[in-house]
């Protein structure tokens, strides 16, 4: 089945109510698909709930298409494809329900054969709702893209084609395809399928071909066979990639073709050696996402996905977990190609609500629909390593629980059985209750967890935590610990054959939990909570000091988690660095300076939170006052000058934990740090203070992009001096007026504290940066103009290329 492009040409709308306000409708948008309902509506700072998910409220909004329908498409079979609409979907053909889904996240199709009106315009609408039915920002409406699919009464089936590598030595690989051919007309056939395998230089590697016949009403399935010689392995540092080109021939007529990228890989693991590619062993270095593009929301446009992913990898991350929710198939794309491990994840509830109106309501009557939407969309995807069937499910320390685990997990291994089965489990959650009876003050399990890292160290180390997670351990091929590293040795002891991750820990101890891994070889891999800050759960991550009224989130404005290495503009912030130093991937010292204005303040922050610093020597108004300057480094020892000045040196490295502090006075000029190994200097690092006049900057990621509308041009603002240091203690308003084929898709900065829109086109700098994001939509020069609220204006020009279209499995094909 070929899948065409079903993304322009909508409109979108609050709901409306027939039964009510008779004659009174809202105006209908035009808007081009992927697209966030949400993110354009304002925030509402009364909620008192209301920081899980950011202070947007949700609602219902319906989406319309009006699209002809030729005569000749009577004889033939059509799908409406849906990668996802969050949320509760509901499906109108012409006025007619023609299908629905509960999940927000879930890949869906219709059928619309028996809805469709030939020869005439039809109009397709979906309603779409978020209500209280998520702990973090969800968006709402049709996020991720949408899809026509028109087919012969003969033809593959949907997610028919199937690829496995199950026997790879240097010289040769067996590659296994099977394909699924569905006759859906009312007599036999017999066609022939030739299947036909390229490598990344589009060279034949491979051909079969053989006769399939099928029963009307029925499937059948044709597996074929074929060797690939001198095959190039897919690994995270060399991604090679295969296609698999499958054609259907009735006679000397082609009925239907499909096209899948895959990888030839091996995947082991065991406790005594780890987790291997291929052979050799590969330790995760991983971070945990939500699914937000920050100012872009909800929106899974694919250049949005594919950059999210490349800025991971050049933060030093080779896996990622999406969390809460299965992964856009965008980002699986770019995870295949740019060679990052994927632990893709299915529910973050089963039975049991975390909010009020969540999944839990639809869990016992979609679970199993939606996790075959989950392995068919990953299943020829080589950067897929892993099936995560839940997140802190509460009930898994329960019989019934492991008894739910068990079941997930067996459906999933008999769709899948080439990849791993894991959960994230956090121990706490296995032993809440008798936490909370043991709480009599009233306040629950907050005072209890005065001390997030000390309590859960000593309460995943208990019996009733070994006891109570040694069942849903054991349905898992991968054992899931949320902040659970106390387990790390002791469980090395109590169950010598389980295999765990790290799948969600906190970032500020990176440096002992990367030790514990490097250690031991049954523990594969760290997955910190963020890679990426994200809208909602505002505040979890911020700096708080003593004598601030404490709280777990963020009173209104807070906007994002602030727990990110990444910002929501994709900037890298000191965590970032920090963690590339411990990785061993970064030897240049790296320079941070906490906030004058909290100089002295005892910092109470949780340990999602990093300090208050800035990469930065600029702190206007603070001249002369006193400030901490950290260093971080895998040196012996680290010596600071400011303006070249010593302040003398101090030891740093993996038993200081990588870190050391200098306190001095802000100077404006320079501030250096010199890395020292054996006594020999080795590197250095400089921050220079801003100074001149203030000037508008601006950077495009490309200045080449696809005249699609799934591409974007990402045009980086900053305030900046002659010589290009950012100006970090000034913001200005900017406006952004785009001229040419393309639009001004998302405005906005990383300020976790945000009020503005970021679907304007005026919008105030944070730390002296913003980002402007431009969607195609036709070919030709895009002129980006951008001016500050001093009248100082720079442009950019971006050029939209025609492109020759989408292949089957939703990747692009060259330009040239």
């Amino acid at each position: 089945m070929i899948r065409q492009p079903f993304s322009e040409g909508w409109t979108v709308r609050p709901k409306v109510n027939e039964f009510a306000e008779l004659g009174v409708s809202p105006p209908e948008e035009p808007i081009i698909l992927p697209h966030d309902a949400v993110i354009s509506t304002p925030r509402d700072a009364e909620w008192s709930d209301g920081a899980a998910t950011g202070f947007f409220r949700g609602g219902t909004w319906e989406y319309t298409k009006k699209f002809f329908v030729p005569d000749e498409y009577a004889s033939k079979r059509v799908r409406i494809e849906f990668e996802g609409v969050y949320r509760s979907a509901l499906i109108y053909l012409n006025g007619d329900l023609a299908g629905r889904w509960a999940s927000g996240y879930a890949e869906f199709s219709i059928k619309a054969d028996d809805f469709l009106r030939y020869g005439e315009e039809n109009v397709l609408r979906v309603e779409a709702r978020a209500h209280q039915d998520s702990r973090w920002y969800s968006g709402a409406g049709i996020h991720r893209p949408v899809h026509l699919i028109v087919a012969e009464p003969v033809h593959i089936g949907l997610h028919g084609v199937r690829v496995v590598t199950p026997d790879i030595d240097a010289q040769r690989a067996v590659v296994e395809i099977a394909t699924t051919i569905e006759n859906e007309a009312t007599r036999i056939a017999t066609v022939t399928v030739e299947t036909t395998m390229l490598d990344g230089q589009n060279r034949t590697v491979a051909v079969d071909r053989a006769p399939v016949t099928v029963l009307p009403g029925e499937d059948a399935v044709l597996r074929q066979r074929v060797v690939v010689l001198d095959p190039a392995l897919w690994s995270p540092e060399t991604p090679h990639l295969y296609r698999a080109a499958v054609t259907v021939q009735a006679g000397d007529d082609l009925v239907d073709e499909a096209e899948t990228t895959f990888g030839i890989r091996t995947l082991q693991l065991d406790a005594e050696r780890g987790f291997r590619i291929n052979g050799e062993v590969v330790t995760l270095r991983g971070a945990c996402i939500h699914h937000d593009n920050g100012i872009l929301g909800a929106a899974a446009v694919t250049r949005a996905e594919h950059r999210r992913v490349e800025l991971l990898k050049q933060a030093g991350f080779n896996a990622i977990r999406s969390a809460h929710n299965p992964m856009s198939r965008a980002m699986l794309d770019a995870c295949d190609r740019l060679g990052v491990l994927v632990m893709d994840e299915a529910f973050d509830m089963w039975t049991r609500s975390k909010s009020d109106f969540d999944y839990a309501l639809d869990f016992a009557d979609w679970w199993e629909r939606d996790l075959n939407a989950m392995v068919r969309k990953d299943q020829n995807h080589p950067s897929v390593f892993a099936y995560s069937i839940g997140n802190e499910i509460p009930e898994v320390g329960t019989p019934h629980g492991a008894v739910w685990a068990r079941r997930l997990a067996e459906h999933v291994r008999a769709l899948d059985s080439t990849r791993f089965v894991t959960s994230g489990v956090n121990g706490l959650l296995t032993v809440l209750d008798d936490l909370k009876a043991q709480t009599t003050d009233g306040t629950g399990i907050n005072t209890v967890m005065a001390d997030w890292g000390e309590v859960l160290d000593r309460v995943g180390m208990s019996d009733p935590v070994t006891d109570r997670t040694a069942e849903v351990f054991a349905t898992l091929d991968i054992a899931g610990m949320n902040y659970l590293d106390s387990r790390y040795e002791i469980d090395r002891k109590l169950f010598p054959n389980r295999v765990i991750v790290g799948s969600e820990t906190f970032p500020t101890q990176i440096d002992r939990l990367w030790g514990l891994v490097k250690q031991h070889p049954h523990v594969i891999g760290d997955f910190t909570w963020t890679g990426w800050d994200y809208l909602g759960e505002a505040g979890v991550g911020r700096p708080q000091y003593a004598g601030e009224p404490g709280s777990f989130l963020g009173n209104y404005p807070w906007l994002t988690a602030w727990c990110g290495d990444i910002d929501i503009t994709g900037v890298r912030r000191p965590a970032s660095y920090y963690r590339e130093i411990v990785f061993g991937l970064r030897s240049a010292p790296y320079i941070a300076v906490q906030n004058p204005e909290t100089y002295g303040r005892q910092a109470m922050s949780s340990p999602w939170a990093w300090t208050d610093s800035l990469a930065t020597w600029t702190w206007p108004g603070h001249e002369g006052k006193p400030l901490v300057v950290e260093v971080y480094s895998d040196a012996d020892e680290v010596e600071l000058l400011v303006n070249g000045n010593s302040l003398g040196r101090k030891p740093v490295g993996e038993h200081h934990r990588y870190r050391t502090e200098f306190e001095t006075t802000f100077i404006p000029g320079t501030v250096t740090a010199v890395s020292y190994c054996d006594g020999r200097k080795t590197e250095r690092s400089e921050l220079a203070t801003a100074i001149g006049d203030v000037r508008l900057s601006a950077a495009v990621d490309r200045s080449f992009i696809k005249a699609d509308v799934d591409d974007l041009a990402f045009v980086d603002i900053t305030l900046v001096d002659s010589h290009g240091v950012v100006f970090t203690g000034t913001d200005r308003r900017i406006t952004v007026a785009v001229n040419g084929p393309g639009i001004l898709q998302g405005l906005g900065s990383a300020d976790p504290t945000n009020e503005e829109t970021f679907t304007g086109h005026g919008h105030r700098t944070f730390n002296g940066r913003a980002l402007a994001v431009i969607r195609p939509t036709g070919p030709g020069e895009i002129h980006v103009t951008i001016t500050d609220d001093t009248n100082l204006t720079t442009d950019v020009v971006v050029i939209a290329e025609q492109t020759k279209g989408r292949t089957d499995d939703g990747a692009y094909s060259p330009a040239c």
